[in-house]
């Protein structure tokens, strides 16, 4: 295994039989979690590794530091670990390696795609040897046919979250940004839609909460590299954990999420990396991704592969509309679209209207002049109904009591008119949308969009 007094490593299956003795381990970090403060003066992190010996489930090492900046800062799962002086330790019948923050010492490389012998991070008390070498080449070499043996793990789909659940997901990391309110914020996808969620808010505050918390307030160019299909949630990371470990997160990448949190908010899932929460080692011909990837594929080659089929068996026979022969499209298409003014067919659901009175949809003069939010598994837009299209939509001049059965019945709620929080499920409806521009010398800044040839037939 190695030589020198002082420095031999032990193979994790001898490792694991070694109680209470302090061992040098070296091997390929397939989990780990998220540095974290302990309700002490220490920070903490956990690391999961395997190695030739011992390809599952692996062993953790529980590593302490004075500080954050003093724990091992891991760039990705697969990357490799050199732990000297580690004790280990059983509790409860797991059994696991503790790093003394006195005695103890680590460095990180880069895994199988690495080529230079330099670690990228490592402790004070790190001394390097010639012969690290030779190991860090051995796990190179092996992780190139390693497959990591998920067991009973089982991973969910985007389409299958609900709320307040913990949950196992990959997903691919499709945006990062900085947010002035927020810092760094990361936005996923995994090629699914979410499940429509029931609306708990107040009528009136939907009119302001409808476009928030989503990657369509992003700039178009940015909007443009996001998948059309499929709905991509906002990741944020819970206050119990420090800000730089979206550094640990990478554009472009699928990356396996362990026990993240699905919560709502402003009528939107969100997933929440928990100090619980752990990243999971992920190679590119994993058999999960390439599903995954596949199957979004197939949706795109579908003619009715953009409508979430999944979260809804077919739109209901709330709207007529005129042009049944087109292909639908979704909003993420409609925000994207190569031209500043087009024609789309979508289903989508009204989450809001303004104004909210249905005496109000008119100005005095009998003109129709409403905004209504429109939402989809992609995205939340708002699009008018105004003039004749109006008069389309809701029919022939209709009484102040139709209207407001009428903007009841799209909007999910019951026939009393009182703005009080209830829980809704809109109907998801079809509709004939359109693009145009207030201003020729800024097009795509002042572009809107409106609702034409839709019928509402809901009952009166």
């Amino acid at each position: 295994m190695g030589s020198g007094d002082d420095y031999k490593f032990m193979e994790i299956r001898d490792a694991i039989v070694a109680i209470n003795m302090k061992v040098n381990l070296i091997g390929v970090i397939i989990e780990f979690g998220f540095p974290r403060r302990t309700k002490g003066t220490d920070c903490y992190c956990a690391v999961k590794i395997v190695d030739q010996s011992h390809q599952t489930p692996g062993i953790t090492a529980n590593i302490f530091a004075e500080s954050l900046e003093k724990l091992p800062h891991v760039a990705s799962a697969g990357d490799i670990i050199q732990l000297s002086h580690v004790l280990m330790k059983i509790h409860q019948g797991e059994i696991y390696a503790v790093f003394n923050k006195k005695f103890s010492s680590f460095a990180l490389y880069e895994g199988k795609d690495g080529s230079g012998f330099l670690p990228y991070d490592v402790s004070p008390k790190f001394r390097p040897r010639d012969h690290d070498k030779m190991f860090i080449l051995s796990l190179r070499d092996w992780l190139v046919g390693f497959e990591l043996d998920e067991g009973s793990t089982s991973f969910s789909f985007v389409r299958d979250i609900k709320e307040s659940e913990h949950v196992n997901l990959i997903c691919k990391i499709v945006y990062m940004c900085e947010d002035a309110n927020n810092g760094t914020l990361a936005f996923v996808w995994d090629g699914t839609d979410a499940h429509p969620i029931s609306i708990d808010t107040k009528l009136t505050d939907e009119i302001s909460n409808a476009q928030q918390l989503g990657p369509w307030v992003l700039p178009r160019d940015v909007l443009c590299t996001l998948p059309p299909v499929g709905s991509i949630l906002r990741l944020i990371f819970d206050k119990g954990i420090e800000k730089q470990s979206l550094s640990m997160l990478n554009t472009g990448k699928w990356m396996k999420f362990m026990n993240v949190l699905c919560e709502m908010q402003v009528g939107t899932f969100q997933i929440v990396v928990t100090t619980f929460s752990k990243l999971r080692y992920t190679s590119n011909e994993d058999n999960t991704i390439q599903l995954r990837q596949r199957s979004y594929e197939e949706r795109l080659a579908s003619i009715l592969g953009r409508v979430p089929f999944w979260s809804f068996p077919s739109p209901l026979p709330t709207t007529e509309v005129d042009h049944n022969d087109e292909p639908f499209t979704t909003l993420m298409d409609v925000l994207t679209y190569s031209k500043v003014t087009a024609k789309f067919k979508c289903v989508v659901r009204v989450i809001a209207m303004y104004p909210f009175q249905a005496e109000d949809f008119r100005s005095p003069e009998g003109t129709y002049r409403v905004r209504l939010s429109l939402e989809d598994p992609t995205a939340r837009i708002h699009a008018f109904l105004y003039a004749e299209d109006g008069d389309k939509f809701f029919g022939e001049d209709p009484s102040i009591d139709v209207l407001t059965r009428k903007r009841n019945k799209l909007l999910g709620v019951s026939a009393s008119e009182k703005n009080e929080a209830s829980t809704r499920n809109p109907p998801w409806v079809q509709c004939c949308l359109k693009s145009y521009y207030l201003d020729k010398q800024d097009a795509w800044g002042s572009r809107q969009y409106r609702i034409f040839g839709t019928r509402l037939v809901a009952s009166d």
